[in-house]
């Protein structure tokens, strides 16, 4: 597509500045609710790409010596610099991406918490020390950073997923390229002018953007150590592999597929109230959103009033007030999402709920699909095998928490998962047999605040070490290990060729 100059251009970061792209390739960001064309993003040239990495490599020659009172106070002044701008990114984010204003400040805030977390690099980043391993010799490890790291992020987060990548990478001394998403760049670009505003050095971070080709550069490039990605299983699987083939450390967290069971002893409307929001909300564009309830025993007969709930859902765009479901990213994921649910009814589903063609005043030609929910949904149905990444609900039946709880293991995803009970037996039950990485108790989307990690397991997750948390510190840092002995001016020492005894 060529450029056409009445339109904003999404730029490049490069070196600390903003840079107009010179490719002749570019992609339209497109208003999800009204199909208007915000901006043009570039698809850069691999010299521009080139540039980007050799741009990280020059900085990380004293960035990586810059200390870490002076790196965790850039990040001081960047979450004070977020929480400042919180409306108009927000409002950026939910034209391209379509969350409602509310969704969209979550999504900050969610990355701003990582920010924060950056800021208090000084203890996470410490070494450990054994004095007097051996006769007059201590032990050490130092935590350095690896050099230029690159993240690639989905569409569906397009604040928080970036800021659980640059802030960790940089905090702990390294270098950084960001691809944003193709499809919602201006909220990232956005918030890269303003980690440059809280004064991260030219270089230390760069924001590229394109597809395929984009992906695999960052990839195949031998001067980048470490690949983090969050998107789909598809590219999850061809990062991590194409990555770690070219000897670089990768941690892909993709699709996932998550269930909650209701056990009859459940708090009925506060269970209802959060199976809503975890299914519909966000449009259920979320990794870890709920698409699959399994209603255990007597708790079976709470279907007609899930769907009343999810029915008085007010669908709309992001922008109106009051609205619970906006629209989804894209026509092709509306068209995506309208098949499988068209696929759940030849299939055999019950289809209780149908949130196509939903008519929303004002925008007609908005990407909108409502709450929808399937009952008697089987594990061989496409809808239950498919990440669905809309507001599509699959309810299964289940005799006991047992057997939920096998249903549940038997899925190939292990992203996350919840009960709903008020009994601390159950739980504890639960939370030891289920084999999945995020458990919530009456907790809908568990995903863990920054103290701890996002641990999505099995099918989800390529690599050992999750983003953000204790995990992610080991992930951008390589752990040298110091044996020292200092001698007394009078000290002879050890004969030639011995090795040290621990006596």
């Amino acid at each position: 597509m060529s450029q056409n100059t009445a339109i904003p251009t999404v730029k490049l970061l490069i070196d600390g500045k903003l840079v107009e792209s010179r490719t002749s390739q570019w992609r339209d960001v497109v208003n999800p609710a009204t199909q208007e064309v915000l901006a043009r993003v570039p698809f850069a040239t691999e010299d521009e790409m080139n540039a980007a990495v050799a741009s990280a490599r020059e900085a990380f020659k004293t960035w990586r010596k810059t200390p870490i009172g002076a790196r965790a106070r850039i990040f001081l002044k960047y979450q004070q610099l977020i929480r400042e701008n919180m409306k108009e990114l927000a409002a950026l984010l939910t034209a391209e991406q379509g969350k409602t204003l509310p969704d969209a400040e979550g999504d900050i805030f969610r990355g701003l918490e990582v920010v924060e977390h950056a800021a208090n690099i000084g203890t996470l980043q410490m070494g450990e020390l054994a004095n007097n391993v051996a006769n007059g010799v201590d032990t050490y490890t130092l935590n350095q950073p690896l050099g230029v790291c690159a993240g690639i992020t989905p569409f569906n987060f397009p604040a928080m997923i970036p800021l659980w990548m640059f802030p960790m990478a940089i905090a702990t001394g390294n270098t950084f390229v960001l691809k944003p998403s193709e499809q919602d760049p201006m909220v990232t670009m956005r918030l890269a002018e303003l980690a440059i505003e809280a004064g991260i050095p030219a270089g230390v971070l760069n924001v590229i953007h394109g597809g395929v080709d984009a992906v695999n550069l960052l990839c195949d490039h031998p001067d980048i150590k470490a690949v983090s990605f969050v998107g789909s299983t598809k590219v999850g699987t061809h990062v991590y592999n194409r990555a770690t083939a070219n000897g670089k450390r990768a941690q892909c967290m993709m699709g996932a597929k998550n269930h909650a069971i209701i056990l009859p002893d459940a708090h009925k409307q506060q269970t209802l109230n959060n199976l809503a929001g975890a299914a519909f909300g966000a449009a259920g564009q979320r990794c870890m959103a709920l698409s699959v309830v399994i209603l255990v025993g007597e708790a079976q007969t709470w279907l007609p009033d899930l769907v009343e709930k999810a029915r008085s859902l007010k669908i709309g765009a992001g922008v109106e007030p009051g609205t619970d479901v906006g629209p989804v990213v894209s026509c092709a994921a509306l068209d995506r999402v309208s098949s499988l649910i068209a696929a759940g009814e030849r299939e055999g589903a019950q289809l209780v709920l149908d949130g196509r063609n939903p008519q929303v005043t004002g925008y007609a030609s908005g990407n909108f699909v409502g709450p929808t929910i399937f009952a008697g949904v089987t594990p061989e149905m496409s809808i239950y095998r498919d990440e669905i990444f809309g507001p599509v609900l699959c309810v299964v039946n289940a005799a006991s928490l047992d057997e939920a709880i096998a249903f549940i293991n038997a899925n190939p995803n292990g992203n996350g998962t919840a009960l709903f009970t008020r009994s601390g037996a159950a739980a504890r039950h639960f939370q030891e047999e289920i084999d999945v990485g995020q458990v919530g108790i009456n907790v809908p989307i568990p995903v863990p605040v920054p103290l701890f990690s996002f641990t999505g397991s099995r099918a989800s997750k390529l690599g050992d070490l999750g983003p953000y948390g204790k995990q992610v510190v080991q992930f951008y840092t390589q752990t040298k290990t110091v044996t020292s002995r200092w001698f007394d001016e009078d000290e002879v020492g050890g004969a030639v060729n011995t090795t040290i005894t621990l006596k």
